[in-house]
């Protein structure tokens, strides 16, 4: 699982389609710059764009290089305009490098930049996932230890209920946390936690009520009776490639939970969404974060934020609008607009839910901000 992880950042160095015609350069880009050790495509292009997503814009029709993911430390990059006055960079490479034949072969010494650093998906191996109650009742469970203890832990014998498949890894998960979506109050899922992997050296029979047999061969915490099986990969692949765009219809959401179950958090944290596959959500999907601004009431003592209003302006408040009153009409009750607070991208999309990893952020992000398309 980790190296498919790993690998997931290594194939994002990718040619994305173009989402605008002209890009908007930051007004304090510089006229160059150095690329440092650590630096990834996306850091740089946070230096020159608001939106880093759009980086392959600024490498088309770029004469100099045939593969612009492959930057290196030392190497210095330059902002020009084309003739259709689009902004480039373009690259100008050092000569350190080293002559391996007389036919002039060169070979760098140095390791070209990752499209997005490691440290971006660190956060997604605690592999949480949301699973339907169905989902979960239907999955083969842990009945008992082959010692008399209430939690198991590594290099124990497990005996399941249900039909495995012999030498085959699985994941063993703790049912955890509902999800419920803000809006409907509908259950969207449970969250699950990966507690260990273990591999199968009997099968079992349901039907002959013979158990399967598992031994534990990793832990991330103590396995209690109940918790379920699944495939050790199943759930937990990302997509080799991240296309990263705006969705093509409107989506509308909000941020319902996190994975460090905080409800304040920041850039590169992992957030969950009420929105999910039945709602077209994909990997790769780029939303703003937004945060409703608080509603004002213009009562007897002059505008006031809603909770410091008195309880007499707050039930007349409530009284016009559920009379429908419009905006504007001598009331009382203004509802502000909702502002931009930061930037999502999609990684991992289940039924319905998804999870987002924080790549922007103005203010801090919290529980309940919204999500949607500019």
């Amino acid at each position: 699982m980790i190296k498919q992880l790993s690998a997931a950042v290594f194939a994002l160095a990718v040619a994305f389609p173009s989402l605008a015609d002209v890009l908007a350069v930051k007004s304090d880009a510089p006229e160059q710059y150095v690329v440092k050790k650590g630096d990834t495509l996306w850091d740089i292009s946070a230096i020159y764009l608001d939106k880093p997503w759009l980086w392959p814009e600024l490498w088309q029709m770029n004469p100099q290089i045939d593969n612009p993911h492959l930057i290196y430390p030392g190497d210095t990059l330059y902002l020009v305009y084309d003739a259709q006055g689009r902004p480039r960079l373009v690259v100008k490479r050092p000569d350190n490098y080293q002559k391996l034949s007389p036919h002039g072969r060169k070979t760098m010494k140095r390791d070209a930049l990752p499209t997005l650093s490691l440290e971006l998906l660190r956060p997604f191996l605690t592999y949480e996932q949301a699973l339907s109650e169905e989902q979960i009742n239907a999955q083969p469970y842990v009945l008992g230890a082959n010692e008399n203890v209430k939690r198991s832990t590594q290099g124990h014998i497990l005996y399941v209920k249900g039909d495995l498949e012999r030498n085959a890894s699985y994941a063993i998960y703790h049912k955890n946390r509902p999800y419920i979506d803000p809006q409907t109050e509908e259950l969207l899922g449970y969250e699950v936690k990966l507690v260990a992997t273990a591999k199968a050296f009997r099968s079992g029979d349901v039907n002959a009520g013979v158990p399967a047999s598992i031994f534990v061969d990793g832990v991330k915490r103590e396995i209690n009776a109940g918790d379920f099986l699944l495939p050790v990969s199943q759930g937990q692949s990302l997509p080799a490639t991240f296309h990263m765009r705006r969705p093509e219809t409107a989506i509308d959401g909000e941020i319902i939970a996190s994975s460090n179950q905080l409800r304040e958090f920041s850039k590169m944290d992992i957030v969950v969404l009420n929105r999910g596959l039945v709602d077209e959500v994909k990997a790769g999907h780029m939303f703003d974060i937004r945060r409703q601004s608080p509603t004002v009431i213009d009562g007897r003592k002059g505008p006031q934020y809603k909770e410091d209003s008195s309880t007499y302006d707050k039930f007349m408040s409530n009284m016009e609008e559920s009379m429908g009153m419009e905006e504007g009409e001598d009331n009382r009750t203004w509802h502000m607009p909702k502002e931009k607070v930061g930037e999502l991208m999609v990684l991992k999309v289940q039924d319905r839910v998804s999870y987002g990893i924080i790549t922007k952020t103005l203010r801090p992000i919290r529980v309940g901000d919204a999500v949607s398309v500019d």
